[in-house]
């Protein structure tokens, strides 16, 4: 191994500077290493008042400063001896590291609240905050917008009314059959027109509804069967927030709105996530209340508090539904169940209980 003199620059303004390394998970270095200069994008994203994120084109990464044990000197060769002299021009005591976590998109919500888009509201116009897209790439943008059912109208963003949403849900089902057109290959413009022509429903309005319940593809939709009766199962649920509803009750209402046609598709575990099941004794029917995890805290300690307070307990199989829009993954969400939550089991399964008592 060679050997080097190490010393300290007294050219200040030369060789002296600021860095901070960044240590890059494995997927982050295939990207730059594969790319070339006009494709490999990297963003550092935050509003002042928040943590700041780095955002590939898709994904999106938490910025942490790791301290280390021992310092870390960036050097580089002497200008006068670059083989056998160094020159120390900074020292590091930290690193930063890149996690993988869910796009911040909740403000979304919130900033459009007065924003809603209902039929008849087609001249009310919104303004979009920027800080609003600076923590999500692109394409986690665009999938927020889709899961969230906001609609981008003359480049203002406006959430639908959810009981707007399900009458052009339903008026598409009931096109399909009155028309007799095949729910995988459905011809777009037909469909727009009718929409437009007997129900003044704006073709920009149907277009995206569509694109958000299936695949659009040269002139033709092809309908994701259970988003479509899962949107529509949610509607009804939407109601019995405070007002619990019998499960056949519900059902049956459920089937009698998507028809026929489709009501073989109906069943509960589309709307995981949204609902919860209560059995008040051995042999009564079950219930169901309205409890969606969007409108449940982000933060995960604020959310297990929220859950415990719900319920004193949980079964594993009920619990992770309401984990999913806060973990990236499996992993993350049974790292959170640990630091959050205590495990029991018996003959029924896995039961999840609070590790500190909350006052109901």
């Amino acid at each position: 191994m060679s050997e080097l003199d190490l010393r300290l620059s007294t050219a200040t303004a030369q060789d002296t500077g600021s860095f901070r390394l960044l240590e890059l998970p494995p997927e982050l270095c295939q990207i730059i290493e594969s790319a070339s200069e006009k494709t490999a994008s990297l963003f550092i994203k935050g509003h002042p008042t928040e943590d700041a994120v780095l955002c590939t084109l898709e994904k999106t990464y938490a910025v942490r400063s790791v301290v280390l044990s021992n310092t870390v000197l960036v050097v580089t060769p002497s200008r006068s001896d670059p083989d056998g002299t160094v020159h120390i021009r900074d020292q590091l005591h930290e690193i930063l590291e890149l996690v993988p976590v869910v796009p911040k998109l909740h403000k979304l919500s919130i900033l459009l609240r007065d924003m809603e888009y209902d039929e008849g509201d087609e001249d009310k116009q919104a303004t979009m905050p920027k800080y609003s897209y600076e923590q999500a790439p692109n394409a986690e943008f665009a999938r927020g917008l889709k899961e969230r059912r906001i609609l981008v109208l003359e480049g203002q963003l406006r959430p639908i009314a959810p009981a707007h949403l399900s009458t052009i849900l339903e008026l598409l089902l009931n096109y399909l059959i009155s028309l007799s057109l095949s729910h995988q290959a459905a011809p777009i413009e037909e469909l727009v027109s009718v929409l437009a022509d007997e129900h003044e429903i704006p073709r920009a309005v149907s277009k995206q509804v569509m694109s958000w319940f299936g695949d659009v593809k040269e002139g033709l939709w092809k309908m994701d069967i259970d988003a479509v009766i899962r949107e529509l199962g949610v509607g009804i649920l939407r109601h019995h927030r405070h007002s619990p509803i019998s499960e056949n009750e519900f059902v049956k209402k459920w089937k009698n709105v998507v028809g026929d046609t489709f009501e073989s598709s109906v069943k509960l575990s589309l709307l995981s996530g949204d609902y919860l099941r209560n059995l008040s004794s051995i042999g009564e029917e079950a219930t169901l209340t309205y409890f969606p995890s969007s409108a449940l805290p982000v933060d995960p300690a604020a959310r297990f508090v929220e859950l415990f307070l719900t319920r004193q307990r949980w079964k594993h199989e009920e619990i992770q539904h309401f984990l999913l829009d806060i973990a990236v993954n499996s992993k993350e969400r049974d790292k959170l169940l640990l630091k959050h939550a205590r495990a029991l089991t018996d003959t029924e399964g896995v039961w999840y209980t609070a590790r500190v008592s909350y006052n109901n």
